[in-house]
């Protein structure tokens, strides 16, 4: 059976499906809704039977946890168990947005949520739709990507439905998302702040809002994960995803040429040294600007996938702050 898809570019739409949205999250199913970075599969974050169906639908392993999206401070503080200054101070700067803060969670959040841990990610998205449909449904959602867990995130509603398909009853269409990979994350859990994964909101700004610098990666070998993104192996298209660099052609196609794959199976992303298309299935360019770059990425895999590539190759990118979550989304995507 096919997904009901429900459009929203008129207000009419937009609210008839708003209306839908809520009437299946209440009832404990799940849907597919867009938020401004990538397509969230949502469901009742206080309803563990309801965030299971999450799981089941895409396969996702029991310990990668789940963030919680709110639509204000007040349902903030039913997730949450303390609100520090950091807190106060990045929701200030950042919220709503692509951020997302991991802290101590309340005895509202099911443990299926946070996958057996202590602590919950939160995040108030920017995107007027998933913040109307929780503001109707009056709880939280949980919302992880709406694909198949470790492939490549969707960001347009036909993602989804290529992905999931009849695994979910409802996706809602609003258009492509706007950033174009997941939110950064921060733990304010484990003392100083912790940049757990990084996003387009880089670790400078961060500084700023906070006042000091955010250290990188977990605190210590934790077995219980606190944040989405974290797996070695995620983001991942069915091809073989390679970063590399060159300068021309044929410094490219001696590169490649250990991977033994004909230039007709091989798709090229690249940003700055564009190569001739001639020697390749197909050469894509994006411009050399982070921003645009993450907003188009993910779509630019989802079509190497769909075209058939055998070996994807990315020009890398530059190793500057406003770029690490591109680098890093592109190095689990290789891995």
């Amino acid at each position: 059976m096919r997904p009901e898809i429900l459009p929203t570019h008129t207000s009419a739409l937009f609210e008839s499906a708003v209306e839908r949205a809520a009437e299946l999250l209440r009832a404990g199913e799940i849907a597919a809704l867009p938020t401004e970075t990538v397509y969230g599969l949502a469901a009742n974050a206080f309803d563990p039977e309801a965030v299971e169906k999450i799981y089941q639908a895409k396969g996702r392993p029991a310990h990668n946890p789940i963030i919680v999206h709110v639509a204000s401070y007040a349902m903030t503080a039913e997730c949450v168990a303390q609100w520090p200054d950091s807190a106060a101070r990045l929701a200030k700067s950042f919220w709503p947005g692509p951020l997302t803060v991991v802290l101590p969670k309340s005895a509202k959040v099911p443990e299926i949520v946070t996958a057996g841990g202590r602590t919950v990610g939160v995040r108030w998205s920017s995107h007027p739709f998933i913040q109307a449909v929780i503001n109707k449904c009056e709880f939280p959602l949980a919302a992880p990507s709406a694909n198949r867990s470790n492939e490549i995130s969707p960001t347009t509603a036909e993602h989804v439905r290529k992905s999931l398909g009849a695994a979910v009853k409802l996706i809602v269409d609003g258009g492509a998302a706007n950033v174009g990979i997941e939110s950064t994350v921060v733990d304010l859990a484990s003392g100083r702040p912790r940049i757990l994964r990084p996003g387009m909101i880089h670790d400078e700004s961060l500084a700023a809002a906070l006042g000091e610098p955010a250290m990188s990666g977990e605190a210590g070998d934790s077995a219980i994960l606190r944040s989405p993104g974290m797996l070695p192996k995620h983001y991942a298209p069915k091809a073989k995803l390679v970063v590399l660099n060159w300068d021309s052609t044929e410094q490219l196609q001696s590169r490649i040429a250990p991977y033994k794959i004909s230039g007709q199976d091989v798709h090229v992303v690249a940003h700055t040294h564009i190569p001739s298309d001639q020697r390749f299935r197909c050469v894509s360019v994006i411009p050399h600007d982070p921003e645009a770059f993450a907003r188009a990425l993910y779509a630019e895999l989802h079509r190497c996938d769909e075209e058939g590539a055998k070996l994807i190759i990315v020009e890398s990118p530059p190793d500057e702050p406003a770029w690490r979550g591109i680098i890093d989304r592109l190095a689990r995507a290789g891995a």
